[in-house]
């Protein structure tokens, strides 16, 4: 039965006026939003996280792939500022996990790289990361995974998109 006031249907919370696919992709942002509380207070229980929240893992992880990085290169991979990952650039070299190198293609931008106990400490993480996945899920097929996993990296970048657009 839809309520007069609000325009909702009040055994399902649903709006009529909403498509299904609308309705659907709200559900998906609204799951992934609590999913990302619950994997962030995991982090920080597992060191993932840093206990301010910033993520270490992640920073470390984007050095390892991609190598050495200037600070606002790793700032625009992530919705976040350049000085929040300045201060967690920071913080990984103040506990020898990354190092500051010349930029042969800026002087006053320098790369940020792992060192030795940071490529440690990051493959270290990532072994912890890959046992805590390899547990959880157990009744979902690999290929639904993959296939979740696009379409929420799709639905990401077109929130990044929008998200830019209005600056």
């Amino acid at each position: 039965m839809a309520s007069a006031r609000h325009g909702t249907d009040r055994t399902t919370g649903a709006d009529p006026n909403v498509d299904g696919k609308a309705e659907a992709i709200a559900e998906l942002m609204l799951e992934v939003a609590q999913c990302f509380f619950r994997i962030r207070a995991l982090g920080q229980k597992t060191g993932l996280i840093t206990s301010w929240g910033g993520g270490a893992f992640g920073f470390m992880r984007s050095l390892a792939l991609l190598g050495p990085l200037t600070v606002p290169q790793i700032a625009q991979m992530r919705p976040t500022s350049r000085q929040r990952m300045q201060r967690l650039a920071d913080e990984l070299a103040a506990e020898g996990l990354v190092e500051f190198i010349d930029n042969p293609k800026h002087r006053r931008s320098k790369l940020v790289q792992l060192t030795r106990k940071g490529a440690a400490r990051y493959d270290e993480l990532n072994a912890q990361l890959m046992a805590i996945a390899s547990t959880m899920g157990v009744a979902l097929d690999e290929a639904d995974i993959r296939k979740t996993a696009a379409i929420v990296r799709q639905l990401s970048d077109d929130v990044k998109v929008r998200s830019e657009r209005l600056g």
